[in-house]
């Protein structure tokens, strides 16, 4: 940084104070103005450095224990100097940033030196965030010209909203806050895929339901019609209806399949991601005529970003992501066949509360199959020909509906017990998986075998030094 010197002789200024007292006074008054509770004095000895810091837009009266001539000011854009007496000076803070102010009395000699740090007026802001946020405890500081935000912060929400006030004072803001009550949300996701045709299925499944619970009216009809499925699903949760009770309906039918329900958690502010799928080599040509190889994701995958407001109410980023291999369409590379990838993807930001549903939908799918089957020459003929061949076409839809429930969640407490997809299930004997055809016991058949009373015969075993001795 340039040094740039002002000097100013005594004499040569005794004889134009008329003007520097109406300047110096002006000064004052500024200075009592703007800054009266942060006002103090400042004082340097011969040989000794002192240091003062400054608001930008304020000033501070310094002292000097000997009567000076000469005001030389390193850096006149960060800080000006205006003498009052012969004993004391203003300084004024005009830009962030440091500098140093010498004074020096007759025949150049060293009465004192000030370095003076302009930084930002850090009172303000902490008296607009305590007003602003009175749950929180906030300590506000200037380091090296930026500002450091402090203390603690009873959430995430209320961190960011201070943030976003402090950078509002100065470009660079250093957050130290501690949050004493961090927020975790836990996304419950469902991957359905059903066919285009379930709209019409659902509704029949539905009409039966709604004559033995007595559900809303009017649902049974509008399922029956010919709605997409996103459609369908989208009002039927806008009615209370349980998402759950919409995808075993169609399940039931074998109209639609779950491809994956992942349910992850994430930090209020981060970012949770997730994947079933694999990954497959593409070979990449490099300018040095190397190949090497890269993997490309494919399968079901979410990535989310909740973030927790005020009152309970979630904001949430999720971007949801479908990818299946096509081997129909592929690209040879230096002899490797790379097979292209039919995606179907989504982006959105919501805001929902805890418990609440929403649907993802649209996201269609049309496969078109044609097989024609002949006899090699005879199929040509005309007329016989025709006879002789058979074509077949098949067309498939499908639509990809994407539920999402947010929830607040927290960790366990020590010695609660966490639950397991495994403590409603138990592996099936051989009779159960012969006979029956069943993979595992039923909840039904599970609380049955727990309800049962221990049995009061057995085989106790002491075990004593030497050997184990059977009891009875």
């Amino acid at each position: 940084m340039r040094e740039r010197g002002l000097v100013m002789g005594w004499n040569a200024r005794w004889r134009r104070w008329g003007g520097w007292a109406a300047l110096a006074a002006a000064a004052v008054l500024a200075a009592g103005t703007l800054d009266a509770p942060q006002a103090q004095d400042r004082s340097a000895a011969a040989g000794r450095t002192s240091f003062v810091r400054i608001s930008i837009g304020k000033s501070e009266t310094a002292r000097t224990g000997a009567s000076f001539a000469d005001v030389v000011v390193a850096d006149p854009e960060v800080a000006d100097a205006v003498p009052l007496t012969d004993r004391s000076l203003s300084i004024l803070g005009k830009k962030i940033g440091t500098t140093r102010v010498s004074v020096y009395a007759e025949g150049k000699t060293l009465v004192g030196v000030f370095d003076v740090e302009v930084s930002y007026d850090t009172s303000r802001l902490a008296s607009e965030l305590a007003q602003r946020f009175p749950r929180a405890h906030f300590r506000v500081s200037s380091v090296n010209g930026r500002i450091m935000l402090s203390g603690t912060s009873p959430d995430a929400v209320t961190l960011d909203l201070a943030m976003t006030m402090a950078k509002q004072f100065g470009g660079d803001v250093i957050n130290s806050v501690r949050v004493t009550q961090p927020q975790q949300v836990m996304l419950e996701v469902r991957f359905i895929e059903a066919t285009r045709t379930a709209g019409r299925e659902l509704g029949i499944n539905w009409d039966i339901m709604a004559r033995n619970f007595q559900t809303v009216t009017g649902i049974a009809g509008m399922v029956a019609g010919t709605e997409p499925f996103g459609t369908i699903v989208g009002t039927l949760l806008g009615r209370g209806i349980q998402a759950e009770v919409i995808i075993r309906a169609l399940e039931e039918r074998g109209l639609a399949r779950r491809l994956a329900e992942p349910n992850l958690v994430a930090l209020s502010g981060d970012t949770a991601s997730f994947l079933a799928g694999g990954e497959f080599p593409i070979p990449v040509s490099s300018n040095l005529g190397t190949v090497t190889v890269e993997f490309k994701k494919f399968g079901v995958g979410l990535a989310f970003t909740p973030t927790v407001l005020e009152d309970g109410l979630i904001n949430l980023k999720i971007e949801p992501e479908v990818s299946q291999l096509d081997p129909t369409t592929t690209i040879t590379v230096g002899g490797i066949t790379v097979p292209s990838l039919i995606v179907r993807r989504a982006a959105t930001t919501v805001e929902l509360r805890d418990g609440q549903s929403f649907a993802i939908a649209g996201l269609l799918q049309s496969i078109s199959t044609t097989d024609q089957r002949q006899f090699p020459w005879l199929a040509d003929v005309p007329v016989i020909g025709a006879l002789l061949r058979s074509a077949a076409y098949q067309k498939k839809e499908t639509d990809l509906a994407i539920i999402v429930t947010p929830r607040l969640v927290r960790p366990l407490r020590p010695g609660e017990h966490a639950r397991t997809p495994f403590d409603n299930a138990l592996p099936a004997n051989d009779p159960d998986y012969f006979l029956l055809g069943q993979s595992e016991l039923p909840p039904s058949k599970v609380r049955a075998i727990a309800g049962q009373p221990r049995p009061q015969v057995g085989h106790i075993l002491d075990v004593r030094k030497g050997g184990v001795h059977a009891a009875h």
